[in-house]
Formats: C-alpha cells, structure tokens, sequence
C-alpha cells in the first residue's frame, strides 16, 4: 500500500492534554459571550472602523508575544519577503477586514443567538471554497450537514425577520443590517479560510506570521477606505475614539484572544473537537442571552438550534475518506 503523509488538514487525535483542555474552554467562552459582550460594552455611536482597527493591534501583540515565546520569531523575520508575504496573506486580510466590519455591524442589529448560529454557515462556504480552490472533497453525510445548515439559516432568517418587525416596526433594518451583513461576513469567512489553507499547505506560512501579516495589511485596507467611507467621515468630524469609554476595549481584546484561540485549537486539537468547542458555544450563547437579556430563544431559534447542532456534529465526524488504491 501506498504510504500517506499527513497535512495540515487531518484532525489530530489521541487524549487531549490540559492544556488543549484549557484553551477549547476559553474559546468556547469567548465564542459564546462575544456578541453579547459587544452588545452590552459597545456604544452604538462607536466607529465600526475604529473597534476594527484597534482590535487588529491586539492581534499583532498577541501574536508576536507568542512567537517570541515559542522561540520562533527570529528565524521567521530572516526568512520573511514582502513578495511572500503579499502572496499569502494579501487577499484573505483585505477580505477579513471587510468580514469584521459586517460582523460589527450586525451584531447590533440581530439577537445573540440568531447571530451566532447565522454565523456558522460559514463552515459551509469554507466547504465550497476548499472545494473550488483546493479540490477537498465532502462525503456523503457532510453534504447531508450542509443542507441541515442552509435549512437552519433560512429558518433563523424568517423568525428572526418577524419577530423583530413586531418589536422594533422596522424589519428592513433588521434584513438589511443584521442578516445580510452577517451572511455575507460567513461567504468571505469561507473564501478567506481556504485561501489561508492554501497559503498554510502550499506556502508553508506559520500561522502566528499570517495573523501579523493579515492584520497589518486588513488595517491598511481600512485606513485606506477612511478616505471615502461614512466611517471615515465620522472619524473626521468627531474623532477616532468616539463613542468610546474604557469598557469599549473588553470586546475588541475579547475578539482580538478569540482569533488566536482559535489557530491554537485548530492546531492542537484538530477540525473534529473544534467543531464541538463551537457547538459548545451556540449553547454558551443561549444560556447567557436568557441569564442577562431575559429574553428565551423565538419558536424559530427552537427549531433551528438543532439543526445547526446536528449538522456541525455530523460535519466533523464524518469527514471524506480517500479510498485506498495497490501502489
């Protein structure tokens, strides 16, 4: 038989250390309480951009802290080239900025858990782009947890729509600037994922130097399109930081620790217990968005929780297997 080499695709297994155990917890946290942290710490007259901004700063340190830390940053700053940075990491953090920007604004407009489980149909998108870009193919049951999630998002999209229209007596904002922004934030979360698969698999990229390079080059992006955006406009006339207070950074370093947890789960713990950590997360939201919003999930949040449950546990058990061929 012919002899494989693992990539960096294939899940790792054996027992968790305490430390794998360690990290899944906090990402299942912050996973979980981040929307409800936006909400709750993030003014509504804060600056998309500016909360954007200094959270890629938060990234850059936590990210050459760790390097440091790991020994690695020395050799990784003699063999960096701008070309191979640009190559890697350009693209995907100029589609990353543009996804946190969405994402920001629809966390102000949708409920915590209606975002958070719009919010996973990106796994989906990710299993079209790695398709299309890196020809990784989906087994039969994985098709099957796909369709679940298209079945949960289109249902969370009319609940969320009609019951929010009752209330707030606008649903074309809740349309507008809460379900469209969040799933088109999931089709650039999936584009950008399999670029960085390909960047990871191909170019050999260290994750910790791709977070550096994406967030350098995304707030360049950003700073770029202050020239003509709202947001731009905004930071002109009544400054950088406004809206802000001290709290205001709780959620954008909360973000800033979710990107890195996230990298070190993948990496450690493999794409099967990742998925588990996010359905522990869906679970975490639903239980603090009726501790600390007194609000239960709609009759369509019911229906569709496990939906999206099932199809993110069906998707990470059931990944596509190669047949084996006689060398």
């Amino acid at each position: 038989m012919v002899a494989t080499k693992p990539n960096a695709s294939t899940p790792i297994t054996g027992k968790m250390s305490p430390r794998i155990w360690f990290y899944s917890i906090l990402l299942t946290l912050q996973y979980g309480a981040q929307p409800l942290i936006s909400k709750r710490f993030t003014r509504r007259e804060v600056i998309v951009t500016s909360s954007v901004l200094i959270c890629e700063i938060a990234k850059v340190a936590c990210a050459i802290i760790l390097m440091a830390k790991d020994g690695s940053i020395k050799r990784l700053a003699k063999e960096w080239t701008l070309m191979g940075s640009l190559t890697a990491s350009g693209l995907p953090a100029a589609i990353y900025a543009l996804q946190n920007s969405l994402l920001q604004i629809s966390y102000r407009n949708l409920d915590s858990l209606t975002f958070s489980m719009l919010n996973q149909t990106k796994i989906f998108f990710t299993a079209l782009f790695t398709y299309i870009i890196l020809r990784q193919r989906q087994s039969i049951q994985q098709t099957g947890a796909l369709f679940l999630l298209i079945m949960a998002a289109v249902l969370l999209s009319i609940g969320e729509g009609s019951s929010k229209a009752s209330s707030t007596g606008d649903p074309e904002q809740i349309l507008f600037y809460g379900i469209v922004p969040v799933l088109v934030a999931s089709v650039l979360s999936g584009l950008a994922s399999a670029l960085c698969q390909w960047a990871s698999q191909v170019k050999k990229h260290s994750s910790y130097l791709m977070t550096v390079e994406m967030s350098i080059v995304g707030s360049l992006c950003l700073l770029a399109s202050t020239s003509k955006s709202p947001d731009g406009e905004a930071i002109r006339r009544h400054g950088f930081f406004y809206g802000w207070t001290p709290l205001t950074l709780i959620p954008v370093v909360a973000n800033a620790v979710g990107g890195i947890l996230v990298g070190l789960v993948t990496s450690l713990a493999g794409g099967v217990r990742k998925g588990f950590v996010i359905v522990s997360a869906l679970l975490v939201t639903a239980m603090l968005q009726f501790l600390f919003e007194g609000k239960p999930p709609s009759v369509y949040c019911l229906v569709a929780l496990p939906l999206v449950i099932s199809s993110i546990s069906i998707y990470q058990k059931y990944p596509y297997k190669v047949k084996k061929k006689e060398a």
